[in-house]
């Protein structure tokens, strides 16, 4: 199954990923709530996750690297907004500096996961990410942020299987 679809709205501001798959809820919410399994997805295939904090609960700070194929290491930040384990999560999702400071010079995004089961044992899941202007939104998809997300959301399938 995997993504369904890409909506991006300029006038809200926002890029809608929804995939859906051949998995409980409980399944799928831990591809979240796990850094081990969030390192098999979470960025482009190219680009593999090593997450070094992970504290999935209100006020919690989610530290990660990933590594290009050139060894480059781009950081990245999350703020945990709120977690409603195993339908909802929200944090604020921005870069950092190689000690994992953010990084001011790039934009700060919203991102919402929603989780929801559907007949037959299937879950949708919804990542919706909220940008701070036109411009970041603009700066960040030509930066290749809608393939990396589609193609992370994509290998999902893979690691769902018991």
């Amino acid at each position: 199954m995997s993504v369904t679809s890409v909506d991006k709205d300029p006038e809200a501001l926002t890029m809608t990923i929804t995939a859906e798959y051949a998995a409980p809820i409980e399944r799928v919410w831990d591809l979240w709530a796990d850094p081990r399994k969030l390192e098999r997805w979470w960025g482009p295939p190219t680009y593999p996750a090593t997450f070094v904090d992970h504290d999935l609960t209100p006020g919690g700070h989610v530290a990660y690297f990933m590594t290009g194929p050139e060894g480059d290491k781009p950081h990245g930040w999350w703020r945990v907004l709120s977690v409603e384990a195993p339908h909802r999560l929200e944090f604020e999702d921005g870069f950092a500096d190689d000690a994992g400071d953010p990084n001011p010079d790039m934009p700060t995004m919203t991102i919402r996961v929603a989780l929801d089961e559907q007949a037959g044992g299937t879950t949708r899941m919804t990542i919706e990410t909220t940008f701070p202007s036109k411009e970041s939104m603009e700066q960040l998809i030509s930066m290749g942020m809608e393939e990396g997300m589609t193609a992370a959301v994509g290998q999902i399938d893979g690691l769902l299987q018991p």
